[in-house]
């Protein structure tokens, strides 16, 4: 298979050994200082171009591989769900080929299984509350995380009494706490998030009663489960067409 890398930092970097150790062909890499030859001949012979970048590009770039005839698998947060509409329309009316998810980790999908499962056994005990916490690294630029809202949207589909998610307390590099704007309801889950490091990503659930408390938690030790996720994915995407997700992967 033929991939085009669209960033090239520490997670384009780790998908690029995996692609090339799976027997595939890395045909070109976008950078920032080379964004330009997405509309070069390299990139469009690519079979999927696979998107790591940052909020504020990811959405340009996904579009400009569509328009390349190029399908795409996207693994930048912070920007899919204000443009949803508009890449299922794409998807769904113009032929192109997304997949995003905001986690390609085998782990934190079967982490959001479980996670789904739990909540809706919970859902017949509302004398437990649930709060999240999410860690990433300092540089992550969105809070909370992708895979935390995620994991919401999960629980607030199966907690008749949760309705929404919240941001809360977000602990900063340098050990300071920036506090939640507002307190959450008793219909609302709250999100703390903690920048530190070089933390991979860690997201614990928690339901907390008087009597005791009930804690998942995922655990990445590095970069390389997400990078062969996003991988796996690919793969998946040559054979298959529309707006994709990590339900169609691994279906639990």
């Amino acid at each position: 298979m033929k991939i085009a890398l669209i960033g090239y930092g520490k997670m384009g970097k780790e998908i690029e050994k995996i692609a090339l150790n799976r027997g595939h062909k890395i045909v070109s890499i976008i950078d920032v200082d080379n964004r330009y030859d997405m509309k070069g001949e390299a990139f469009a012979s690519a079979d999927v171009a696979i998107e790591f970048t940052a909020p504020a590009v990811a959405y340009e770039n996904c579009c400009q591989a569509m328009e390349a005839g190029v399908k795409v698998v996207s693994g930048s947060t912070g920007w899919f769900h204000q443009h949803e509409a508009e890449m299922r329309e794409k998807c769904e009316k113009e032929g192109k080929t997304l997949f995003w998810s905001s986690n390609f980790s085998l782990g934190v999908a079967i982490f959001s299984a479980v996670n789904k499962y739990l909540a809706k056994i919970m859902n017949n005990f509302d004398n437990y509350k649930v709060s999240m916490e999410e860690t990433h690294h300092i540089h992550k630029l969105d809070a909370p995380s992708g895979t935390a809202i995620t994991l919401a949207e999960g629980i607030l589909e199966n907690i008749g009494h949760k309705n929404k998610w919240i941001m809360g307390d977000l602990t900063n590099p340098d050990g300071t706490v920036t506090p939640a704007a507002v307190q959450p309801r008793a219909t609302e889950i709250k999100i703390d998030a903690v920048r530190r490091d070089e933390v991979p990503g860690i997201h614990t659930i928690k339901y907390d009663s008087d009597a005791d408390t009930i804690t998942i938690t995922h655990d990445a030790h590095n970069r390389s489960g997400f990078a062969l996720g996003a991988v796996l994915a690919a793969e998946y995407v040559k054979e298959h067409n529309g707006l994709l997700g990590m339900n169609n992967l691994f279906n639990f």
